[in-house]
């Protein structure tokens, strides 16, 4: 699964590329091995990876930025629901807190009989449009 969030400048079209954060995911992964370790539950209101969840990053080259469209493949029939952080995140110094995430999420799906993404329209827009809101505060 690749996916790329197409937005454009005053001057040009650019498509950002989810990146794989290996670094991230692994981390994310010790904070739910830790707390299963050691029985404890996570605390309220906080968001832990789910064992096929994976951590990508968005790196912003520009900071004026208009979403204009999603531009997602998927090899196999499946779901993809892209979710965002709302703002700058460090796991080594606090926990993902569900009141960090954007709404609405990014739902994909491709069917078994369709080779067309299919996905929630105006949740996909707004989506994106949010993503690129951030741009303006991080670069």
């Amino acid at each position: 699964t690749r996916s790329h969030c197409g937005t454009h400048t005053a001057e040009d079209i650019s498509r950002l590329t989810f990146n794989p954060d290996i670094q991230m995911t692994e981390m994310m992964r010790l904070r739910v091995q830790f707390l299963q370790q050691r029985g404890q539950k996570r605390q309220d209101g906080e968001r832990l990876l789910k064992s096929n969840e994976h951590v990508y990053r968005l790196d912003f080259s520009e900071q004026d930025l208009h979403f204009t469209r999603w531009n997602i493949h998927m090899s196999a029939p499946g779901h993809l629901n892209i979710i965002a952080t709302s703002q700058l995140w460090t796991p080594d110094l606090t926990h993902l807190m569900t009141r960090q995430l954007l709404e609405p999420t990014g739902l994909f799906w491709k069917s078994t009989d369709d080779d067309l993404i299919q996905c929630y329209e105006a949740d996909a827009q707004e989506f994106g449009e949010r993503i690129a809101e951030l741009a303006k505060v991080r670069k």
